[in-house]
């Protein structure tokens, strides 16, 4: 946690699983090691959908869950989780925050797929799935706040005025369970909101995360244009083509080399799609 450089190499690697998990679908909850007992996203766009509608991506943003403080903490956190460096921007930049936001509005953020009866665990057993009384979006209010109470007893600051190694201190201590919360316990808020920055990182940037595709691009992640035939024989030669978005496809931008076949097919679908919501 402490050092940036290795960070983002570790996001690096499980960026690649996870980028191609979260086309278009939600990353697994696999993706993060000890996370397992997180449930995926059911991811929500923040668009309207193909059908005669709104292009997607051209939606203002607002936060619609987060309160002001709320959105400050995790803006500070998310950014220390993937923070900028040579290897490009970081978590804040790419709309991180503002996709977590939109999904705790939906599905995935009101557990309307999750099993909400008891048992409850207070020590969750990872193979059992989640277990907590919480949903994920009650979950992230009272983890923000507990952890700015914890922030504020500890350093006089709430977490995003403090130093990076302080800010650092802090997550550690969440990761680790040597800080602790009353009502809920502080590593499966930590484990969620990791697990949901990775995902925001990666996911196609139509889910409000990834702007400008930069997940795609630390990795070399072509995008939703997964069509590989004409390159199957292409031993040892790198498949170096811009990253082609959800978006990209539905608003018929031009596309590079490469990419040509995969385009045609998605917009033909896309046709077929329209056809059948007339």
């Amino acid at each position: 946690m402490s050092d940036q450089v290795s960070r983002k190499n570790f996001v690096a690697i499980i960026g690649t699983a996870t980028a191609a998990a979260a086309v278009p679908s939600a990353a697994g909850a696999a993706a993060v090691p000890g996370a397992a007992a997180m449930p995926p996203m059911e991811m929500a766009a923040n668009t309207p959908q193909p059908g005669g509608m709104a292009p997607l991506g051209n939606e203002p943003e607002a936060y619609t869950y987060f309160t002001e403080p709320e959105a400050t903490f995790i803006e500070a956190a998310v950014e220390r989780l993937i923070p900028t460096d040579a290897n490009g921007p970081g978590a804040r930049s790419a709309g991180v925050a503002f996709f977590i936001d939109q999904q705790l509005v939906g599905a995935f953020g009101t557990a309307a797929k999750m099993y909400r009866n008891g048992p409850w665990g207070t020590a969750p057993t990872p193979m059992q799935g989640y277990q907590l009384r919480q949903t994920p979006a009650e979950l992230y209010r009272q983890g923000i706040a507990a952890t700015q109470a914890y922030c504020n007893k500890t350093y006089q600051s709430g977490f995003a005025a403090l130093t990076a190694a302080q800010q650092d201190d802090v997550l550690k201590g969440l990761d680790g369970g040597t800080i602790k919360f009353d009502d809920l316990p502080a590593k499966v808020f930590f484990e969620m909101l990791l697990q949901n920055t990775v995902e925001g990182f990666f996911s196609d940037p139509l889910y409000g995360g990834n702007r400008d595709k930069v997940g795609w691009k630390l990795v070399g992640f072509p995008g939703v244009a997964a069509f590989y035939a004409n390159k199957i024989t292409d031993y040892n030669k790198p498949y170096n083509v811009p990253p082609v978005s959800i978006a990209d496809v539905q608003q018929g931008r031009p596309v590079a080399e490469g990419h040509e076949l995969m385009h045609h097919m998605a917009m033909e679908n896309a046709k077929a799609l329209d056809k059948v919501n007339q």
